[in-house]
């Protein structure tokens, strides 16, 4: 119980810093292109993690051996599988979030909260029942949140539900290599590696990136390097080790509700009354999913059996 309450904190602020992130990523958006901002913020959260690994080993005193190859295997093997993902998923994101409304770019995205438990029945490791209606209340949310007027499906949209499938399968990854005894900081240092090389790649052939764009948006690439890369990224997989994933999925899902909250607060973005009691239908589901799962099965169990 107490694990399960320190995860579900841990996946909460990871939510409320990718929330609040948003109005760091719009402003930088301004100076930079798509891939040249993911590829520097995402190698800034590896590097801020390099000290932070060095600090927690010399603190804990570790011995010269190391880690157990089998902890070491899942950890670098979990990393780059995490990396690939994570880069699927952001370049779908980029490319779809261009060719469609942002309402409706946040709902389709928020529809991993529906993906990740189908994947998780599909894995023969189902989640609670309650957990659906839980899943339902927050899909009705994200709706009045998000989506205004019609909704039709164009090829935007069709991307942006590619994204969210990765951001499902980017969640069972994590939670699969957890599982396997993955050393958690380890594992998001070498996911950011993995996916800010190829995110580089994929810059250096299709944008051309300026020293000089690149230095005015500094501010905003070190807010979401720092913050959004290092520190959030790594509270999911931390988050996830003591957290059951479909629950873990309504937590970080939170992060369509704080942003919307931060446009309200910070840039004064106007919430009309349908979006407000969005936000609180999600903020009630996952409040409900925390209290319905709180005495099912223990994240330790669930690790065990995996």
């Amino acid at each position: 119980m107490l694990k399960q309450l320190r995860g579900s904190l841990l996946l909460l602020t990871a939510a409320i810093i990718w929330g609040t992130a948003f109005v760091a990523q719009s402003e930088g958006m301004n100076y930079v292109e798509p891939f040249t901002y993911n590829a520097i913020r995402t190698l800034i959260g590896g590097i801020i993690l390099i000290p932070v690994i060095l600090m927690f080993r010399f603190g804990r005193r570790h011995s010269a051996a190391g880690p157990p190859a089998s902890s070491r295997k899942a950890t670098v093997l979990g990393g780059i599988c995490c990396g690939i993902v994570l880069f699927i998923a952001s370049s779908l994101q980029q490319c779809g979030i261009v060719l469609t409304t942002a309402g409706k770019a946040g709902f389709v995205t928020a529809l991993y909260v529906v993906i990740v438990p189908l994947l998780a029945v599909f894995l023969h490791r189902k989640p609670p029942k309650a957990i659906w209606f839980c899943v339902a209340a927050a899909v009705a949310g994200f709706w009045l949140l998000c989506v205004h007027g019609g909704f039709t499906i164009n090829r935007g949209d069709l991307l942006m539900l590619g994204c969210a499938l990765f951001f499902a399968i980017h969640i069972m990854t994590v939670d699969h290599f957890c599982a396997q005894q993955a050393d958690g900081m380890v594992m998001a240092c070498i996911q950011f590696f993995t996916a800010g090389i190829l995110m580089t790649a994929v810059m250096l052939i299709f944008e051309h990136p300026e020293l000089p764009d690149i230095f005015a948006a500094k501010g905003t690439i070190l807010y979401a390097g720092i913050m959004s890369s290092g520190v959030a990224y790594t509270f999911q997989i931390l988050g996830q080790r003591e957290t059951p994933p479909a629950l873990a999925t309504l937590l970080m899902s939170l992060e369509s509700v704080f942003a919307a909250l931060s446009g309200w607060l910070i840039l004064h973005e106007h919430l009309s009354a349908s979006e407000f009691t969005g936000c609180a239908l999600v903020f009630a589901a996952v409040i409900a999913a925390q209290l319905l799962t709180a005495h099912a099965s223990n994240p330790s169990d669930r690790k065990e059996s995996s």
